[in-house]
């Protein structure tokens, strides 16, 4: 299946219904929602920095109603163990054999709330399910399914007694990015529509498992030239130049922002990548893979503007005639 202009027009409009209807729950968040979509359709995971209250377990769960799959949720704590993410086995005294019982982490869309709270430990238990999709208990690999999506999520305020998360684990993240509190109007909205109680609002599903996966390869096959693999290339390369960082962004952040960016294409009717699709997600797909300075930190240097000046001094592919 190769991707053609017929077929990115329907991506494109598949891609808006779905990004509409987790609108319904997720108010006056359409780019993050369309980032989240993304993620899923490219294969990769989200990390969310936010403030509590502001929608990210109700984000998790209406991508999973939307596409018919499943959804848990893993409160990390820091007594938790790796085997009450992955699973564990258990003898069987009736049957005399060892039963594997599936732990939280195999759902559609995972969301690992607080992914800072769990020891180290725990968390590289997440490292082989978000790379590999897979995990292996007491010898034996089990397969999570397909399609499959970690959201974790940190908050950007109590951090007294968290793990931060490794530069190697937050490479296995595709994109990170933030919901933030609602605009004034869907504050309104939000308020208006509550009860007595706090119920989870359910989305009716649009597509089937089956139809993600079609949309994911599909996705696969958009056309990227190979001035705009360039491109990607000198951005990345600017990064580990620049004087202001200490780590810039590696390989694996270069095919995570090509693959993105397909996808990304696909999403505004395109079978082929243009350079403003790299601009567009140059900063969720490659801010959290940059480390900066301390003395240029200090001195008040962000990634985003560093990322920004990059962007605005490289020169982007021009269209060929």
């Amino acid at each position: 299946m190769t991707m053609t202009p017929e077929h990115a027009q329907w991506f494109a409009e598949t891609f808006s219904k779905l990004v509409a209807n987790v609108g319904q729950v997720v108010l006056g968040k359409p780019r993050t929602i369309g980032l989240a979509f993304t993620c899923l359709l490219s294969e990769g995971h989200m990390l969310l920095e936010d403030f509590p209250g502001t929608g990210k377990t109700s984000l998790a769960r209406a991508l999973a109603q939307t596409v018919q799959g499943t959804t848990n949720r893993i409160q990390f704590t820091p007594d938790l163990l790796p085997s009450d993410v992955t699973g564990v086995t258990i003898y069987d005294q009736q049957t005399g054999h060892f039963q594997f019982h599936q732990g939280p982490i195999f759902a559609s869309i995972v969301l690992a709330d607080e992914i800072n709270r769990a020891s180290p430990k725990t968390q590289s238990a997440l490292l082989e399910v978000m790379e590999e999709s897979k995990v292996t208990v007491d010898g034996e690999t089990h397969e999570v399914g397909y399609p499959f999506m970690v959201i974790a999520t940190q908050n950007p305020i109590e951090q007294a007694g968290t793990y931060r998360l490794p530069e190697a684990q937050l490479d296995r993240f595709l994109m990170k990015a933030s919901l933030g509190y609602p605009d004034h109007a869907s504050t309104v909205e939000i308020l208006g529509a509550i009860g007595t109680r706090s119920r989870p609002k359910v989305v009716a599903p649009l597509i089937t498992s089956a139809a993600v996966i079609d949309m994911i390869e599909l996705a696969s096959t958009v056309h990227v030239d190979p001035s705009v693999l360039e491109y990607v290339s000198h951005i990345a390369e600017a990064t580990r130049l620049a004087p202001e960082t200490t780590l810039g962004v590696s390989v694996r952040g270069c095919l995570a922002l090509v693959r993105a960016a397909k996808t990304w294409a696909a999403a505004n009717g395109r079978h082929f990548v243009v350079p403003d699709d790299i601009k567009a997600l140059a900063e969720p797909v490659l801010a959290h893979r940059i480390l900066l300075d301390p003395e240029a930190e200090f001195a008040g240097a962000s990634v985003p503007a560093v990322l920004s000046r990059i962007i605005t001094e490289i020169a982007p592919p021009q269209r060929r005639a």
